[in-house]
C-alpha cells in the first residue's frame, strides 16, 4: 500500500508505527515504555474534520471514535493506517463475529472505518483503500413494527389516565401527554424531541423547527391536538424560554427519562407490544403513507437523507393492504 502523502507545513509523518507532526522531532528509535499509547494524529484530525467541517452530531463523533479505538486495540502488533491490508480488516471482522457482536453493530463499526479511509484518501493522498476489498455480512431488513390508530389513541391518552406520582411535579401528566402527542404528530426522533427549546415551536405557523442528524435543520408541521397539549403543559409548568420539556428539577428532560415515561404509560394500556419512541415515528410515517402522502414528502418530514431509508415504510403499507384484503375479500 502506498504511503500517505502529507500536506506541506502541517503534515503528519509515519515512522516506526508512530504519528508525529513534521515540524516535531521523530520519536527515538528505542523509546521508553509508556503507559499511554502514542497519539493517533490522523484519527484526531479526522474527528476534528467531522466536528468542524462536516458538522456531524457529537453522538456520531463519539461512535466513530469508539469504532476506531476498538479496532486499534484489537491487536498490539497492528501497523500504521497506511500499512494495513484487507486481511487485517478481515481478521478483525472474524474477531467481532467470534465475540458475538451483532451484524448491524459490525456494519456500523466498518462504516466508521470506511469514512476514515475516505478522509485519508481525500486529505492525505492514500491511493489504496484496503476496506474496498472487505465484504461485510448482509443483514436482513425487518419491517418496522407499528401501532394501529386505536392503539395510538389509547397510548396518547395514557398520561392523563395514569395515577399521579407523589414526588412528581403537578404538571408531569401534561408534559408527558404533550411529548407523546408531538412524537406522533411530527414523527421526531427521540434526540430531536429532547433537544427542543420553547422557541422552536411556532403556534402561528403550526410547525416545529428541528435540528436533526448532521445538525441539519428542518421545519415539520405540528397537528392541532399536539399544539393544544403543548400549550396546556406550558401553562401548567410556566415554561417561557429555554428547554421545552423539563424534568422535575426544571432542567432539560433526558432521553432515558422519556423512555421510562413511555414504559410507564404503556402499563396503563392494553397494547400487547413493546413500544419505543421510534415505534411512534414508524407509526407516523406508515399512517401518512396509508392516507395517501407521497414518499418524497414523508422523506422530508422524517429528515431522511436517502429515499431508500423511507421506502421501508411503503413495504409496511403494502403488507397492511394485503392483510386487509385477505381478511375482508370473499375470494381472497
Amino acid at each position: 500500500m502506498s504511503a500517505i502523502r502529507t500536506r506541506v507545513g502541517d503534515g503528519i509523518s509515519l515512522e516506526q508505527g508512530h504519528f508525529y507532526r513534521v515540524n516535531q522531532s521523530p520519536p527515538p528509535s528505542d523509546p521508553a515504555p509508556s503507559p499511554h499509547p502514542p497519539k493517533d494524529a490522523l484519527a484526531g484530525e479526522f474527528f476534528e474534520h467531522l466536528e468542524t467541517e462536516r458538522n456531524v452530531s457529537p453522538r456520531t463523533v463519539r461512535n466513530y471514535r469508539q469504532a476506531l479505538h476498538r479496532f486499534r486495540a484489537s491487536r498490539e502488533d497492528l501497523p500504521p493506517w497506511d500499512k494495513l491490508t484487507a486481511d487485517d480488516f478481515r481478521r478483525y471482522l472474524m474477531r467481532l463475529a467470534a465475540d458475538g457482536i451483532a451484524k448491524p453493530t459490525v456494519r456500523l463499526h466498518f462504516a466508521a472505518l470506511r469514512t476514515f479511509y475516505r478522509f485519508l484518501s481525500e486529505r492525505h493522498g492514500l491511493r489504496d483503500n484496503p476496506l474496498k476489498q472487505v465484504q461485510l455480512p448482509k443483514t436482513s431488513r425487518k419491517l418496522p413494527v407499528i401501532l394501529n390508530q386505536t392503539q395510538i389513541d389509547e397510548l396518547l391518552s395514557a398520561p392523563l389516565r395514569a395515577p399521579k406520582q407523589k414526588q412528581a411535579p403537578p404538571w408531569t401528566p401534561q408534559r408527558d401527554a404533550a411529548i407523546l402527542e408531538l412524537f406522533y404528530s411530527s414523527g421526531l426522533r427521540l434526540s430531536e424531541l429532547a433537544g427542543l427549546d420553547v422557541e422552536h415551536i411556532d403556534p402561528y405557523t403550526e410547525s416545529v423547527r428541528v435540528l436533526g442528524k448532521g445538525r441539519k435543520e428542518r421545519v415539520v408541521p405540528v397537528g392541532a391536538p399536539a399544539l393544544r397539549a403543548i400549550q396546556h403543559y406550558r401553562h401548567a409548568a410556566g415554561t417561557q424560554a429555554g428547554p421545552l420539556f423539563l424534568n422535575k428539577a426544571r432542567g432539560r428532560i433526558g432521553v432515558k427519562a422519556i423512555w421510562s415515561m413511555l414504559k410507564k404509560c404503556l402499563a396503563y394500556t392494553s397494547i400487547p407490544l413493546e413500544v419505543s419512541p421510534h415505534k411512534l415515528r414508524h407509526s407516523f410515517a406508515t399512517h401518512m403513507l396509508d392516507a395517501g402522502a407521497d414518499l418524497r414528502s414523508v422523506q422530508a418530514l422524517l429528515g431522511h437523507e436517502n429515499l431508500s431509508t423511507t421506502q421501508i415504510y411503503t413495504h409496511v403499507s403494502v403488507e397492511r393492504l394485503r392483510t386487509a384484503y385477505a381478511e375482508a375479500h370473499p375470494r381472497a
